[in-house]
C-alpha cells in the first residue's frame, strides 16, 4: 500500500465526537468530585462521589468506544487506499472536509499533491471552479451513494466520480474521457464496399469499405476495373493496392443516371445464385424477382417476415395484395422507369397474423438478363395507425349519418303511429279495420325501435336512466336467455357477493345483454356453454387497454364468454361496426354489436373483446358504481285504447315545421278539449304572440327546425310571458340539446315518435 500523499489531517467527525464526549463527561464528574469534597453533609458527599465515578466510568467507555472507531477508520482507509492502489486512474480518498487522506500512484504522476492539500487545490489547475463541482457531487454521494460528472477543459473532457465509504471517508476517481468520434454518413457505417457511379462511369462516392478494400480513393471505374464494361452478378477483377482480385459485383438502380455497385467477396462457385447467396444475412428482407413476377430468391429475413409461402418460382401475387393493379403491370412499368411512385404499399396473405409491408423495386442486370430486387420493410404500425384514423373518421360520418335519419324517420313514424292511435280511438275490436291498425301500429313500433338501435350506434338515443342492480336484472332475463339459446347450450350465471348499483337504462341494458348471448349462441352451432359473471373491480390505477383509458374507480364487471368458434384476428378490430356481420345474409342486421357499443359508451361504460380461435370469445362489460339512493323507474308509455279521455281545459301554442307531426298533435290536443293556436315556424310563433290579448299556457314546440330553433325562440317568447311552460319535441337525443333545456324553466322534453296518449299526458303534467 503506498503512503499516504499527506500529513495526517484533523481527526474525522465521528472520532471528534467521541472526544468532545469523553472530555465533557470527565470534566462533569470532575466537577461533581469538587462538590463532594466540599460538601457539609456525608449523605451528599457521598452521592456526588458516587455520579462523579458513574461519570469516570461512562467516559471510560466513550474513550473505548473512539479508540475501536478510530483503529477501524484506519484500517479501512488502509484497505481503500490497498484497492485503489494499483488503479491506472488517479484516485484520492478524503475526508468530509475534502483534506486528501491518500493518493494512488497514478494520482502523484498526473497531480502535483501539497503537503495537508484539499482536493479543490490539487484540481484547481485542471478545472476553473473546483470546489462548487465538488461540492455538487459531494452532496449527491450523500444521498444516493455514488456521482459522476463529465466536465470540459482545456485539455478534453474529464469525468470526475465519487463513492461514499462512510460520512468520513469518499473516494474520488478523475480520468479522462476519450473524444466522441464526429457523426458520419450513413453509406459509411455500411459493412459490404460500395461505389456510387454516375452516367460516364465516374466513382461519386466511395464508402469505407470500398476505400479500405482499394486501398485509395478512386474516380472512375477504368482505374479500378481492368475490362470494362463491369458485369453485374459475374466475377470481375478489381485493382487494389494488394494487386489484382476478382469480386462479384451486383448493381442496383440509384435514379437520376446513377448507380450503386456493391462489391462482394468472389465464391467457391461461380454461379450467379450463389453470388445471391451473399445477401442471406443481410438485416434487410430482400427478394429477386424474375420479370414475370416470380421468385427467384430470396434471404433469411424475407423468408422470415413472409412466412413458408415464400418459395423459390412462386408468384408474388400468391404472397401479397392490396396494390389496386396486377402485379404483371407493376414490374412491367418498373423496368420501363414508367413508375411515378417508387414504393408500393401491400398486405402480405399470411393467415395467422395481419402483416403490411411496403416494398421497393429496383430493376438489376445479371448476365444480360434483366430481374428485380425487391426491398421490404414492415410497415404494419404504421397501416395500421392509419386504419384506425380512416376508421375513427368513417365511424364518425356514419355516426353523423345515423342521427340525421333517424331523426328524418322519428318524425315519420310520429306522424304514422299518430294518426293511427287516432283511428283507434274510432274503432273498437269488433269493427273489421281493427286488426289492421293494429298491425300498423305494431310495425310502426318496431321500425321505431330499428331507428333506436341507429341513435344508440350513434350514442344520440335518449336513455331513462335508473338504478339497476345486475342480479335482479339478469334473474329477470334468466327465463328468456334460457329459451334463447335452446336445449344444447348450457347458460350458466355466477354472481360476485359484493355487487353494488350501476346506473343505466335498464331496457337497453337487457338489450345488450340479450345481444351478446344470442352471438354466443351462434357460435356454437353444434352446443356448448354460455357463461355470464359480474364481478365487482376496483382499479387503483387506469387501465389502458385497446387504445381506450378507463379511468380509475369502482366498476362493476359482466364478462359474458362461450366456447364457440372464436373470432379471427382481423376481423376482431371490426366487430363493433355497424352492418359488419360474419352471419349469411338474411342471418343478421350487423348493427347488434355496434348497438351494443353505442349504449355502454353512452352509460359511460366500456366494452372490450377477447377471442381465441377454436376456443371461445369473451365480451366484457365495464360499468361504473353509483352511489346513491335508487331512483324510482319511469312507467312504460300506456298503449293507446279506444277509451275517450277527460276533457281538459287550457291554451296549447304548437309550433312543428313537419305538417304531419303538427296535424296529428293538433288534432290529438283537440280531442283532449284543448285549445290549439298552430305555428309552422319559430317567427310564426313569435308573430302570433305579439297579441297581447291571447293567454298561452303551454309552448308544445319542436327543438330543430329551418331558420330560429325551439330554445331559442321560447327564450324570447318567456321574456315577456315567463308564467308559460314548455314541452319540447324532438327526433334527436334529450342530450343533444340538454344544456340548452336546463337555462329553460319550466320546461320538459318528450322524444320522437310519441304516441297521443304521450303526448296528452306530458300537456296534462305540465298543466297540473
Amino acid at each position: 500500500m503506498p503512503k499516504t500523499a499527506t500529513a495526517p489531517g484533523p481527526k474525522p467527525a465521528v472520532a471528534k465526537g467521541h472526544a468532545r464526549r469523553v472530555t465533557w463527561t470527565v470534566a462533569v464528574g470532575m466537577f461533581l468530585l469538587v462538590l463532594s469534597l466540599l460538601a457539609p453533609v456525608r449523605i451528599l458527599s457521598l452521592g456526588l462521589s458516587a455520579s462523579a465515578a458513574t461519570l469516570f466510568l461512562l467516559g471510560f467507555v466513550f474513550w473505548q468506544r473512539g479508540r475501536s472507531t478510530r483503529q477501524k477508520q484506519a484500517s479501512d482507509l488502509e484497505v481503500i487506499g490497498g484497492f485503489i492502489a494499483q488503479d491506472a486512474t488517479p484516485s484520492f480518498v478524503a475526508d468530509g472536509d475534502g483534506r486528501i487522506q491518500t493518493a494512488n500512484a497514478a494520482a502523484k504522476k498526473r497531480f502535483d499533491i501539497p503537503v495537508q492539500g484539499t482536493l479543490a487545490s490539487v484540481l484547481k489547475a485542471t478545472l476553473a471552479n473546483p470546489a462548487s463541482i465538488i461540492f455538487r457531487l459531494q452532496t449527491r454521494a450523500n444521498a444516493s451513494g455514488a456521482a459522476q460528472e463529465e466536465i470540459l477543459t482545456r485539455e478534453g473532457h474529464i469525468r470526475v466520480s465519487v463513492h461514499a465509504v462512510d460520512p468520513d471517508h469518499l473516494v474520488w476517481r478523475v480520468d479522462r474521457v476519450a473524444e466522441r468520434a464526429a457523426p458520419r454518413a450513413a453509406q459509411d457505417s455500411q459493412h459490404l464496399p460500395m461505389l456510387m457511379v454516375g452516367r460516364s462511369d465516374a466513382i461519386l462516392f466511395m464508402n469505407d469499405a470500398a476505400r479500405a478494400l482499394v486501398g485509395s480513393r478512386v474516380k472512375g471505374l477504368d482505374r479500378l476495373f481492368t475490362s470494362l464494361p463491369v458485369r453485374p452478378g459475374l466475377p470481375n477483377e478489381l485493382s487494389t493496392h494488394q494487386g489484382a482480385m476478382d469480386v462479384l459485383v451486383a448493381e442496383v438502380s440509384a435514379g437520376a443516371g446513377r448507380r450503386a455497385l456493391y462489391l462482394l467477396p468472389q465464391p467457391q462457385n461461380t454461379a450467379a445464385e450463389q453470388g445471391w447467396q451473399a445477401f442471406q444475412d443481410l438485416p434487410v428482407p430482400l427478394i429477386k424477382v424474375a420479370p414475370d413476377g416470380s421468385v427467384r430468391s430470396f434471404n433469411k429475413m424475407a423468408h422470415e417476415m413472409i412466412g413458408i409461402a415464400l418459395v423459390k418460382d412462386e408468384h408474388l401475387s400468391k404472397l401479397m395484395e392490396g396494390l389496386g393493379r396486377s402485379i404483371e403491370d407493376w414490374i412491367k412499368d418498373t423496368l420501363a422507369d414508367r413508375s411515378v411512385q417508387k414504393s408500393e404499399f401491400l398486405r402480405l396473405k399470411r393467415a395467422d397474423k395481419e402483416v403490411f409491408v411496403q416494398v421497393v423495386l429496383n430493376p438489376i442486370t445479371e448476365a444480360g438478363e434483366q430481374s428485380l430486387i425487391a426491398v421490404l420493410h414492415d410497415a404494419t404500425e404504421l397501416k395500421t395507425l392509419e386504419a384506425k384514423f380512416v376508421q375513427s373518421q368513417k365511424m364518425q360520418a356514419i355516426g353523423q349519418l345515423a342521427g340525421g335519419v333517424a331523426h328524418d324517420f322519428n318524425n315519420l313514424l310520429t306522424a304514422i303511429s299518430g294518426h293511427c292511435d287516432l283511428l283507434l280511438l274510432r274503432h273498437d275490436q269488433s269493427d273489421p279495420d281493427y286488426g289492421d291498425l293494429v298491425q300498423i301500429n305494431q310495425n310502426a313500433n318496431r321500425a321505431a325501435s330499428l331507428v333506436g338501435q341507429l341513435l344508440a350506434f350513434s350514442r344520440k338515443q335518449t336513455l331513462r336512466l335508473e338504478t339497476v342492480d345486475m342480479r335482479d336484472t339478469l334473474a329477470d332475463l334468466t327465463h328468456l336467455l334460457n329459451r334463447l339459446v335452446g336445449e344444447t347450450i348450457t347458460l350458466t350465471l355466477s354472481h360476485d357477493p359484493v355487487l353494488k348499483l350501476v346506473r343505466a337504462d335498464k331496457r337497453q341494458l337487457e338489450q345488450v345483454l340479450m345481444n351478446l348471448v344470442v352471438n354466443a349462441r351462434d357460435s356454437m352451432p353444434a352446443g356448448g356453454e354460455i357463461r355470464i359473471t359480474t364481478e365487482y373491480q376496483t382499479l387503483k390505477e387506469p387501465l389502458l387497454r385497446d387504445r381506450v383509458t378507463v379511468p380509475a374507480g369502482e366498476y362493476i364487471t359482466v364478462q359474458v364468454s362461450d366456447t364457440g368458434v372464436g373470432i379471427p384476428p382481423d376481423k376482431l378490430q371490426k366487430v363493433f361496426e355497424p352492418f359488419f356481420t360474419t352471419k349469411r345474409t338474411g342471418e343478421g342486421t350487423g348493427l347488434g354489436l355496434s348497438t351494443a357499443y353505442g349504449i355502454i359508451k353512452q352509460s359511460n361504460g366500456f366494452i372490450f373483446v377477447d377471442s381465441i380461435v377454436d376456443r371461445g370469445t369473451t365480451f366484457i362489460l365495464y360499468l361504473p358504481v353509483y352511489e346513491t339512493r335508487p331512483v324510482k323507474a319511469q312507467s312504460a308509455p300506456k298503449v293507446p285504447t279506444a277509451q275517450v279521455q277527460p276533457h281538459e281545459h287550457g291554451v296549447i301554442l304548437l309550433v312543428e315545421d313537419e305538417a304531419p307531426v303538427r296535424a296529428f298533435a293538433s288534432r290529438a290536443l283537440r280531442l283532449r278539449g284543448y285549445t290549439v293556436l298552430e305555428a309552422d315556424s319559430a317567427e310564426a310563433a313569435l308573430e302570433t304572440l305579439e297579441d297581447q290579448t291571447l293567454s298561452i299556457d303551454v309552448f308544445v314546440t319542436d327543438v330543430v327546425m329551418p331558420g330560429m330553433d325551439g330554445p331559442s325562440w321560447v327564450r324570447e317568447a318567456l321574456k315577456v310571458r315567463p308564467d308559460v311552460r314548455v314541452v319540447f319535441v324532438s327526433g334527436y337525443a334529450e342530450d343533444s340539446f340538454g344544456e340548452e333545456q336546463t337555462r329553460i324553466p319550466n320546461s320538459v322534453f318528450l322524444p320522437k315518435p310519441f304516441s297521443l296518449s304521450d303526448l296528452t299526458n306530458t300537456v296534462q303534467s305540465q298543466l297540473h
